[in-house]
């Protein structure tokens, strides 16, 4: 296993000037040894590049890769120690399961007993041990893509396994099981693993640090409470959680008050957050739809403390929760209910509370505060159940 550190920048073409021009933008960060890391985000992002560069079957155009502080930057995977699984298995089909599996081993000269003895492991990790003597062309894509995975784990001297969206090709239900798999094999060898992935329910489960990703760059790196809660940035709340976050256009008023989608909003800001905001401004509200609070508007009922106004255009049963979507002014906002929650009509109009201890303020995409309500004074009674910490 081995530390793994970036600085470094890749473009494919020559002379990159513009951000547009990079397929990785200027980054640095580090991969622990033996932690579980998993890059995330949409197609074309530059994960599968950065996962190259890592591996060496890349080289970056600006730059260094460092292994235990090692300059790598221009070995070849062999030369790294690295194992790479990709998204469709390959293997040899000629070979049993068991000869797959020790395949590696073998290539690198070690000892016959404890080549039996390392695959024995991996085929009772990966549930193929009723299948070592089957050769491999007769197996489903399932039980290929296993074998596949454990030629990448069966090396007890890898510096790391990569994994290029391994589980593509896998059914559903076997996907959850070899995630949760996967995760007990890494917490039993403690191999430094970097998952690519497009699928936040992958990297969620698997990973104990996830990196997001967008347009080239490293946008947040977290664990999966972290990116839930504190979202460094618009993307990420956006890109994590079903539905993502909701953002809404906020403004500071004359007086100290705060307006969102263009609702004054009761209370005053205190100076210090005040300031912080008017720095950024233009800035915007971003809530959950889990901690979107929903209640009845009645006529002549005062606005709520932290709420704004919006009017119900569609209510969904999922199941286990309610999505409502309202209109608040030319902007959507959803919320998540509880599946025993009774949620207003369509067209019902509802007071939506937007500022809580897990609001966060983000100004040209980045988060300004997380976690705390700008409010004083008239917030004190709703924030005094605050989780500590959020501030």
């Amino acid at each position: 296993m081995a530390r793994i550190d970036l600085d470094l920048a890749h473009a494919y073409r020559p002379d990159p000037k513009e951000d547009s021009d990079y397929a990785l933008l200027p980054l640095k960060m580090s991969f622990e040894d033996g932690g579980a890391y998993a890059l995330l985000g949409p197609s074309g992002c530059g994960k599968t590049t950065l996962l190259n560069i890592v591996s060496g079957l890349l080289r970056p155009s600006q730059g260094t890769v460092r292994f235990d502080g090692r300059d790598v930057t221009g070995l070849t995977p062999q030369q790294r120690n690295i194992a790479q699984v990709f998204q469709f298995p390959v293997i040899y089909d000629t070979m049993t399961v068991a000869e797959n599996l020790a395949f590696p081993l073998r290539n690198r000269g070690v000892a016959a007993d404890k080549i039996k003895a390392r695959v024995g492991k991996i085929a009772e990790m990966l549930e193929l041990n009723g299948q070592l003597n089957q050769r491999a062309s007769g197996l489903s894509a399932d039980a290929k893509q296993k074998i596949s995975l454990g030629r990448g784990l069966v090396r007890e001297d890898v510096s790391a396994v990569l994994f290029d969206e391994p589980l593509t090709v896998i059914d559903p239900h076997l996907k959850w099981q070899l995630r949760r798999k996967l995760k007990q094999i890494h917490n039993e060898l403690k191999l430094t693993l970097i998952y690519v992935t497009h699928d936040q329910v992958e990297a969620l489960t698997f990973a104990d640090q996830i990196v997001v990703m967008t347009r080239g760059r490293a946008v947040q790196v977290g664990s999966a409470g972290e990116l839930f809660e504190r979202p460094s940035h618009r993307f990420v709340g956006h890109f994590i959680g079903s539905p993502g976050m909701n953002f809404l256009p906020a403004a500071l008023e004359d007086g100290g008050g705060l307006s969102v989608a263009g609702q004054p909003v009761a209370g005053s800001v205190d100076p210090g957050t005040g300031a912080a905001l008017s720095r950024a401004e233009p800035f915007m509200v971003g809530i959950r739809p889990e901690y979107v609070e929903v209640d009845d508007v009645g006529d002549g009922v005062p606005a709520l403390p932290g709420t704004v106004t919006g009017v119900v255009s569609q209510v969904q049963d999922i199941g286990t929760y309610w999505l409502l979507t309202a209109k608040v002014g030319p902007h959507t906002l959803k919320a998540r209910l509880s599946a025993h929650a009774q949620p207003p009509a369509g067209g019902a109009t509802v007071a939506l509370r937007v500022l809580n201890p897990h609001t966060c303020f983000y100004g040209a995409d980045e988060r300004l505060i997380a976690g705390a309500v700008p409010m004083a004074a008239t917030f004190a009674a709703i924030t005094s159940g605050a989780p500590e910490g959020l501030a």
